[in-house]
């Protein structure tokens, strides 16, 4: 199955992300220009419902416990959250470790000229990453590949032979590197179109290279509108003779940081490792992270719509000595719509 872009709607909907809105144009039209009808998975009811609501997958540790698990059996009373240095109502909260929602998971993978020679790697680290991250018969996972298209290898599915003759399928690289075009395109069409936790993990060397039309900031933007967790595996810095790449240790680049950027504004890390091992450590503490998740919900203060960046920053009601709280921190108060 190969993604198809309408280049016209993706553009006007590209540009629509890059305008703000005025007051107006919400009263007229609440639903962003273009977005495509969501498919329906698995059976369910598909219902869609127009974002009035900030919605946050909240992480807290304890930096005295290390490589322990994430703080859990916290309540709706434990925490405060705000918006531009605003108090905001809590209105909805979640605790992922009794939750029974399945957690969508898409692998996006760097197939382009500039990874050709890491492709095994890259297969190893997929296959890896979904048998550590999601459980059997309860999550979903999807898998695609970049170059100068994206293509859609295996839908969201619970069949791990479907995923394995998928990955293992992915032959002769591409040429171009759509990076910020497949996250932006990802998550428009495929990832607000799930119910429950939204989780996209990309594989790649993070140098999209000016080809996109879309940036770091419009790839950061349709991840957060779309409540999507983003997570990196680089290609970029593996360990001396094991991954073809740089030494371990050295400083990271511009690019890295930006990968950095991409993950952690959407609340999500990167990892820079050629290790396998390493990354198999990696992957069971985002396993542990993905199930100790509280979900917090509010509707800001703020209520117009007008384009703006927000600061959210999330706190435990009543400090505790190297306990810290992972979230993402900050949105931009647009109209959109997603899955419930």
């Amino acid at each position: 199955m190969r993604f198809t872009i309408n280049r016209f709607r993706y553009l006007a909907s590209l540009a629509l992300a890059l305008c703000a809105f005025t007051p107006a144009a919400l009263a007229q039209n609440p639903q962003p220009a273009q977005t495509p009808a969501p498919q329906q998975q698995d059976g369910q009811d598909t219902e869609i419902i127009t974002i009035r609501e900030v919605r946050l997958p909240v992480l807290v540790t304890d930096e005295k416990t290390k490589g322990k698990p994430p703080v859990s059996g916290l309540r709706k009373e434990d925490f405060l959250v705000y918006e531009d240095k605003k108090l905001q109502q809590i209105l909805g909260f979640s605790d992922e470790t009794t939750s029974g929602q399945p957690v969508y998971v898409a692998v996006l993978m760097d197939t382009s000229g500039s990874v050709a020679g890491k492709l095994k790697f890259e297969q190893e680290a997929a296959k890896n990453f979904i048998y550590t991250v999601t459980k059997l018969r309860k999550d979903r996972v999807a898998f695609a590949t970049f170059d100068h298209e994206v293509k859609l290898r295996q839908d969201f599915t619970d069949r791990l032979d479907y995923l394995d003759k998928a990955v293992d399928g992915v032959g002769k690289p591409g040429t171009r590197t759509l990076f910020y075009d497949a996250v932006w395109q990802f998550c428009d069409e495929k990832m607000r179109s799930v119910p429950g936790r939204r989780v996209l993990v990309v594989i790649t060397d993070g140098d999209d290279n000016n080809y996109s039309r879309a940036t770091l900031k419009d790839a950061i933007d349709i991840a957060q509108r779309t409540e999507t967790t983003i997570f990196a595996i680089s290609t970029k810095a593996g360990l001396l003779g094991t991954v073809p790449g740089v030494e371990a240790g050295t400083i990271r680049s511009g690019v890295d940081r930006d990968l950095q950027k991409l993950c952690e504004e959407t609340g999500g890390s990167a990892f820079f490792t050629g290790d396998i091992l390493e990354l198999e450590r990696a992957f069971t503490k985002i396993s542990k992270e993905l199930r100790s998740t509280y979900i917090i919900t509010y509707k800001p203060s703020n209520d117009k719509y007008d384009g703006s960046r927000r600061k959210i920053e999330v706190k435990l009601a009543n400090k505790r000595d190297g306990m810290k709280v992972k979230t993402r921190t900050e949105y931009r108060a647009v109209s959109d719509s997603v899955r419930k």
